[in-house]
């Protein structure tokens, strides 16, 4: 090796012993945050990644007793079995058919009741309103669906008795139509979940400087002006990523929610991949089957998180990674 070469290797391990040396100055500066770190590293290890290690029963003909690495392997036998089986389309569209309902009437209504709460300037009333669209968000489904059937079931519901009583209609199905089905379930999403979703939007607006608005009125606009040209434009960021993350789970349409929604006249449509997986998985148990059907959900959802990432970039705004 020629005198130039060795100059250099020597230079090079100067320069990565020097880059370790400024790097652990660095942690030791901060070294109460690392240590702060540690829970929230162990949890993701043993709660997380750790749990990954069962992804191996989808390539198995996992046997309990038998244990993941002692059951007989198959391969994609399992994969095969879910896309060429009778339900797997049925399955895909009703969970596809769902999510994308939700996304389309459910993401913007967080987005909207943002908008409303910050022109409204009575602090005591904007709190009282805040207040009550948030206490939804801690019903579980349970008293949701629950709430659900005491309107609007066919036998006492508040509503039906309220349409036949009043316009004189026969009783309306809700709770076990096929066709009353999903929008059953995304006005229950936007009752739940619209007034929490809004903490986001509330906070990225905080952020939006007054003296825009101070100058924007000083030039004549009205208020509808100043949210399009000013409010819209200071949240955009934040309503992509909340749609980017959104997209990660659009193969989850809710388990909890459809599982508890479902009876005998409309589960053709109320069978999710969700509850699907549960069914086989722990009432059938066929856990290499379910666990393949749950990996290739995450693949997807990973999948379009990623390309919604891509697509965000491309237009120009931050993105995720």
């Amino acid at each position: 090796m020629s005198q130039g070469k060795v100059e250099k290797v020597n230079m090079m391990k100067i320069e990565k012993k020097a880059l370790r040396a400024k790097t652990l100055r660095a942690v030791l500066r901060q070294k109460s945050l690392y240590i702060m770190l540690i829970p929230g590293v162990i949890y993701y290890l043993i709660f997380k990644f750790g749990p990954m290690i069962g992804l191996i029963a989808a390539f198995k003909d996992y046997q309990p007793f038998l244990g993941f690495f002692g059951s007989p392997w198959v391969g994609v036998k399992n994969f095969e079995r879910l896309f060429t089986g009778g339900s797997f389309l049925r399955l895909l569209e009703n969970t596809l058919v769902i999510s994308c309902l939700n996304l389309i009437f459910f993401f913007p209504v967080p987005i909207i009741i943002a908008l409303l709460l910050n022109e409204v300037k009575i602090n005591w009333f904007k709190r009282i309103v805040q207040s009550f669209l948030y206490i939804p968000h801690f019903f579980s489904w349970v008293v949701v669906v629950g709430i659900s059937y005491a309107l609007f079931t066919t036998e006492g519901g508040v509503v039906n008795n309220f349409l036949g009583s009043v316009f004189n209609i026969r009783p309306i199905d809700f709770m076990g139509s096929e066709t009353w089905l999903r929008p059953m379930v995304v006005l229950q999403n936007i009752w739940k979940e619209s007034g929490w979703g809004t903490i986001i939007f509330l906070a990225a607006l905080a952020g939006v400087d007054v003296e825009m608005y101070e100058a924007a009125e000083l030039d004549g606009a009205g208020r509808m002006k100043q949210v399009w040209y000013i409010t819209l434009p200071a949240i955009r960021a934040t309503v992509i990523t909340m749609l980017i993350l959104r997209l990660g789970h659009v193969l989850e349409a809710g388990f909890d929610q459809l599982f508890l929604m479902q009876n005998a006249t409309n589960r053709e449509v109320a069978q999710i991949i969700d509850t699907y997986v549960y069914q086989i998985g722990m009432k059938n148990g066929q856990l290499s089957f379910a666990t393949a059907v749950g990996l290739f959900k995450s693949i997807i959802g990973l999948i379009l998180v990623l390309t919604a990432d891509w697509l965000a970039k491309r237009m120009g705004e931050e993105g995720l990674l």
